[in-house]
């Protein structure tokens, strides 16, 4: 029974995030469907907003490919993938692909909603001094800071169900101590839409009704009025012991829904003080490390900025939905205009520390690092415009002299760094593991997109648009004579 709950909960979760890709894909056997390896690219695409590496083909050995390259992926999130292995997926099991499917849900949906909870608090920065203020307005503040501190060191479920404890104490009798029978009432689900669009929901008429009757109310006018995909139904939840990861997925639709409605101009006030400060703190903090690591050797800096860069990438996540505001540059505050301006210099700051420790690099890597970035900065280049295809052919001509000039150095290169000797004469490490893991890394995403094969294929079309072109203004000087008499035939009309 759990299964065949997760089997069909996970399958709506899945086809409501496939809505948004381009085209739109429908799961119908999440068992079957997953075996090709497309499905999971997709939806890891749509999640992530990056684009993977994949084969276009269905046979066993792209099959393969692609849901390795899915998996790769996952892990280089840091997510443990713990008894999931391909093979697996390809016959596709049960409770692996069950298993995976969970894995993506609860790190790309659940944790990042349960992160950006502190957003909605008046949490202070943790490096902003403060004022020395008795008043009880200030103490209650102070109190109220710590223990959102502390709560945020819980894990996302505990985050996510303290969340629902809260939007079900505003309803008095209703209380949640878990994602299981809490849950079985419907009352629950029905206390959280009241809290979120007041006006929707009965509670004194639901606590008379049948727990069927509530949880049917509940996913109906969640889906009719909130949007939120219906991925229950009642029987899936009014049982003995109801599907955790089932409801925890449900819930978090209604977290998700509460992150997406409109703000007070004030709240959004104190957020964009409260990430000026952050950003402020972070830019001391840049500005003393790089005074502190000057006479320290490449090894050292570089796992310093490893550490200031996890740190700043974990502490930044509460300010996104502030910092990525996707209000037009007339509509921003004065305010917001000041923080974004702060954002870009922060960040422009940690460019320039990059780029620096990246010359750094001892010899043959310093090299290597050059030839990846010329090639990754080529590769993210627009395309040419092909509407005019003689241009873009000429355009195109050059830069795939320039790639193959590039790739030329490929095996060359990769074989240097394969080979480097990672110590000096005292068997002291030169470079951090994890930056030659990055580089190979760069090789392989490099090899597996194949800019060349690309640039040619763009080539060709141009050059069969304008051999199309030129058959076209030969027809037309048979049938009307040469441009320049029919431009002295009009003018003469």
């Amino acid at each position: 029974q759990r299964e065949f709950t997760q089997k069909k909960t996970f399958t709506s979760w899945i086809n409501s995030i496939l809505a948004k890709h381009t085209p739109p894909y429908v799961v119908s056997d999440l068992y079957t469907d997953i075996q090709q390896g497309h499905l999971l690219l997709d939806l890891l695409e749509v999640l992530s907003g990056q684009h993977l590496p994949r084969e276009k083909g269905f046979n066993t050995f792209q099959c393969r490919s692609n849901i390795e390259n899915a998996l790769t992926f996952l892990k280089s999130r840091s997510l443990k993938l713990i008894n999931i292995h391909v093979a697996d997926i390809i016959e596709g099991k049960p409770s692996i692909v069950l298993g995976l499917i969970w894995t993506i849900i609860f790190h790309f949906h659940i944790e990042e909603l349960a992160r950006t909870l502190a957003c909605t608090y008046n949490q202070p920065s943790p490096d902003r001094p403060g004022a020395a203020d008795s008043s009880p307005k200030a103490n209650r503040s102070t109190k109220k800071s710590a223990k959102i501190k502390e709560r945020w060191k819980m894990s996302a479920t505990k985050a996510l169900l303290l969340w629902a404890k809260e939007q079900c104490s505003l309803h008095g009798s209703v209380s949640v101590s878990d994602f299981k029978s809490s849950w079985r009432s419907g009352l629950a689900f029905l206390a959280i839409i009241q809290t979120l669009r007041p006006g929707l929901v009965d509670l004194e008429k639901a606590k008379a009704r049948s727990n069927k009757e509530n949880l049917k109310e509940a996913f109906r006018i969640a889906e009719l009025e909130l949007n939120i995909p219906r991925l229950l139904e009642p029987e899936d939840v009014d049982t003995v012991n109801p599907d955790e990861k089932s409801i925890m997925t449900y819930v978090a639709q209604f977290l998700q829904y509460s992150k997406n409605l409109p703000e007070s101009e004030e709240d959004m006030q104190e957020k964009v003080r409260e990430a000026m400060g952050w950003l402020a703190a972070q830019e001391e903090k840049l500005a003393k490390l790089l005074v502190e690591t000057e006479n320290e050797t490449y090894y050292q800096k570089y796992k310093e900025m490893m550490s200031f860069m996890e740190t700043f990438n974990q502490e930044k996540i509460p300010f996104l939905p502030v910092l990525s505001s996707k209000r037009g540059e007339a509509e921003l505050s004065e305010g917001q205009q000041q923080m974004r301006e702060e954002w870009d210099k922060v960040i422009s700051q940690i460019n320039e520390w990059k780029a620096k420790l990246d010359q750094m690099l001892p010899s043959p890597l310093d090299s290597i690092e050059a030839w990846l970035q010329e090639v990754e900065r080529l590769q993210a280049e627009d395309l040419p415009d092909l509407q005019d295809p003689f241009k873009a052919m000429s355009v195109f001509r050059e830069i795939i002299v320039i790639f193959k000039g590039l790739m030329d150095c490929f095996d060359s290169h990769l074989d240097a760094l394969q080979s480097f000797k990672n110590e000096d004469e005292k068997n002291v490490p030169l470079v951090l593991p994890e930056k030659l893991e990055e580089m190979k890394r760069r090789f392989s995403n490099i090899r597996s997109t194949n800019p060349s094969t690309f640039l040619e294929y763009h080539y060709g079309l141009c050059s069969a648009i304008a051999n199309e072109v030129k058959l076209k203004i030969n027809i037309w000087d048979v049938k009307y004579g040469a441009k320049e008499s029919v431009e002295s035939l009009l003018e003469n009309w």
